[in-house]
């Protein structure tokens, strides 16, 4: 089923926008909240929660790409899981690890999902960049996905992709230092 005809069977109250919204991106959202939580089990629950969510969402909102609104509800529910279950213990797993990595050009106090101008920057930023440097930096740093996975995926070596990434994030760091966001 198209998008839109998705998005209007929510603005109709029609339940069956989400047994759509299922079948059409279930796996797609379970991806994201996997490689952030590492649980199948937390993972079910936040996807139960992102059908909730969209349902409260639409309308008042009416997106334009359902697959991106729907994932961004379902990374912000499986980060939230996330540091919740781990705020009292130092957590393993990808988003320490990507959180850590980005402090290094955001800052350590700078929170990327609380910034707008950040966004907007970051936005700019990433399509200044060859595409293959784009896309290998939102699946380590947007979907999470471990180094191995995206170098298997590129038929690059872990080393090739580290090295990719640490010079991403300091052409990020001069950018942003060049924009006055950082000092």
């Amino acid at each position: 089923m198209e998008d839109s005809r998705i998005i209007e069977l929510y603005w109709k109250r029609d339940e069956d926008a989400i047994v759509q919204s299922k079948k059409k991106y279930g796996t797609y959202c379970k991806a994201i909240a996997s490689n952030i939580l590492h649980s199948n089990e937390d993972a079910e629950e936040c996807l139960s929660d992102t059908w909730v969510r969209a349902w409260n969402s639409i309308p008042p909102k009416k997106p334009g790409r359902l697959a991106v609104f729907l994932g961004k509800i379902t990374r912000n529910l499986a980060i939230d899981r996330y540091r919740k279950e781990h705020s009292q213990k130092s957590g393993a797993g990808q988003l320490k690890l990507c959180l850590d990595e980005l402090g290094e050009c955001i800052g350590e106090q700078a929170r990327l999902e609380d910034s707008l101008a950040l966004r907007e920057l970051l936005s700019d930023f990433l399509s200044s960049i060859p595409q293959k440097n784009k896309d290998i930096f939102l699946l380590r740093y947007w979907y999470m996905i471990p180094i191995d996975r995206i170098a298997g995926y590129y038929g690059l070596s872990q080393g090739a992709v580290k090295m990719m990434l640490k010079r991403t994030r300091n052409k990020l760091r001069e950018y942003l230092e060049k924009e006055g966001e950082l000092v």
